[in-house]
């Protein structure tokens, strides 16, 4: 059901290697590396592992009746409903803090829920788009690399870790 694309799903052990997204600049914007993401910036999130973008549309999801959340494009590439503004308290997301995503097309959040698949991806959870904020579309960084800043941002008092 849905758009066909691939799916994204969301599970409960934070050391899963195929969990890994790179923050990257929104559609068409230029974003130097190492740069602090700040709270209500468009980003685009990035699949390592098919370098696939997270993205949304107006299809409903498979199991929730939400909307659905897709991996689109190729390499990085996508188009515009691969970016969604950050949402979070303060002026930068940090690693410890909680974060929301918004579509920033269609307005909805990233969620998940307990709507869980089952073959032949049994057991992991849908991530859809919610149209209103809930405890399901809170997310945290569990792992990351840090990205030493460029030189103009050492000189501020932030935790620029993601």
């Amino acid at each position: 059901a849905g758009s066909g694309q691939q799916s994204v799903t969301g599970v409960s052990a934070a050391d899963d290697g195929n969990s890994y997204w790179r923050v990257r600049g929104r559609t068409a914007a230029v974003c130097q590396r190492g740069t602090p993401v700040r709270c209500g910036q468009a980003i685009r999130l990035t699949h390592l592992g098919t370098g696939r973008n997270l993205h949304s549309h107006r299809f409903t999801s498979p199991l929730s009746g939400n909307q659905e959340v897709s991996a689109f494009g190729e390499a990085g590439e996508g188009d515009y409903l691969d970016d969604w503004t950050v949402v979070c308290s303060g002026t930068y997301w940090v690693r410890d803090d909680e974060v929301r995503f918004q579509h920033t097309s269609t307005d909805v959040f990233l969620s998940v829920t307990g709507e869980q698949y089952g073959r032949p991806i049994h057991g992991q959870k849908e991530v859809h788009g919610m149209a209103s904020s809930s405890q399901n579309n809170y997310w945290k960084v569990m792992e990351g690399i840090f990205m030493q800043p460029s030189e103009a941002f050492q000189t501020e008092q932030y935790h620029a870790e993601l």
